[in-house]
């Protein structure tokens, strides 16, 4: 198109821009959506200008009777942009399909994409608006710092590029690139947690605190993720110095007096970070509670029942490490190496 280049399209290209390395081999996940077609353009542009190669995957999850043909659509436009190769994924999620079935049926498909093609990232069209739903959603749950920092911009082989962009944005972008995008009912529903924060709650609190929030939430992610990020490597720094030696397999042994020298900010994240190394699930806050109990010596020896069949104890004075060196002992029946860190913002 001739003319003026508005600013919301400079905007998207931009992004995507500074998101990808030079070079790189992308692949977009595209829903058919506003926000995953105005992402294939914005990646198509720079593909067409040499700076990346790209192609898309789309996949159906075959939860809605028109699927199929959105699919069909979505894969239909993003060819029409040059993104080549296009894979349409079409994974079971098994019969109605809960949200949480129908992301890992997503993420596995963008898996065996990126297998399929080698390529080197996911382009996901995750904007501000998400991203402030999810912070609001981190503040009902009480979850803390990693809770509040949002959707990461960048995990692993999948990458975000417009999670400083608006709705409006992409679908301004959509309108300039005439690209018929498909608006999913399901969003309009309010019985969906999120449904309701992104219908309800952020326009009650526009209007009541003025424009900006939504930017100001993303803020929020975007520090909050700093300081979690900082936390984090601390813990595992610290999970290194306290690992005492053990003989037995799918254990670790903590040095008690260690842990408990430690401030309430790293000692949660060091549980956190030993239960995840033995292969459990992040624990709740209650589990790491019960698990803080032991440590400080209140009530029983344990054990504790941690997530993902992670057990802790703390371990008699006439134990293998001795009265000097007494330890919190945490035994797991998961394999050894498993991650329990999977992503789980979206």
């Amino acid at each position: 198109m001739g003319g003026h280049l508005p600013a919301t399209v400079a905007a998207a290209r931009n992004a995507v821009r500074a998101a990808v390395p030079r070079g790189s081999f992308v692949l977009v996940a595209c829903s058919g959506g506003a926000d995953s077609l105005a992402l294939a353009a914005a990646t198509a542009f720079l593909a067409g200008k040499g700076e990346l190669r790209a192609g898309a995957v789309v996949v159906d999850h075959a939860l809605q009777e028109d699927s199929a043909a959105v699919a069909a659509q979505a894969a239909g436009q993003v060819r029409a942009l040059g993104l080549s190769p296009v894979l349409v994924k079409a994974p079971d999620v098994g019969g109605a399909g809960s949200e949480a079935e129908a992301r890992a049926a997503r993420y596995a498909a963008f898996e065996e994409a990126l297998e399929e093609t080698g390529a080197d990232h996911v382009l996901l069209g995750h904007t501000l608006d998400d991203q402030a739903e999810q912070v609001l959603l981190g503040l009902a749950r009480g979850s803390g710092t990693r809770s509040l920092a949002g959707i990461p911009a960048a995990r692993g082989p999948y990458l975000r590029p417009f999670l400083g962009l608006r709705r409006a944005q992409t679908e301004a972008v959509c309108a300039h690139e005439a690209l018929d995008y498909w608006t999913d009912p399901t969003n309009l529903e309010r019985g969906p947690l999120r449904n309701r924060v992104r219908l309800d709650v952020l326009p009650v609190l526009e209007a009541a605190l003025g424009p900006g929030v939504a930017e100001a939430l993303a803020r929020t992610a975007t520090l909050a993720r700093a300081d979690a990020d900082h936390l984090d490597r601390l813990a595992r720094d610290a999970l290194g110095d306290l690992l005492l030696p053990v003989a037995a397999p799918g254990c670790l042994a903590l040095d008690l007096a260690g842990l408990r020298a430690l401030g309430p900010a790293l000692r949660g994240r060091v549980l956190r970070a030993a239960v995840v190394r033995l292969g459990g699930e992040n624990p709740t806050l209650e589990r790491i509670e019960a698990a803080e109990r032991l440590v400080d010596g209140a009530g029983s020896a344990g054990p504790v029942q941690l997530a993902g069949h992670v057990a802790a104890y703390r371990e008699r004075p006439d134990g293998p490490h001795g009265p000097a060196r007494r330890a919190l002992v945490l035994e797991g029946t998961a394999p050894e190496g498993r991650t329990g860190d999977r992503e789980t913002e979206r």
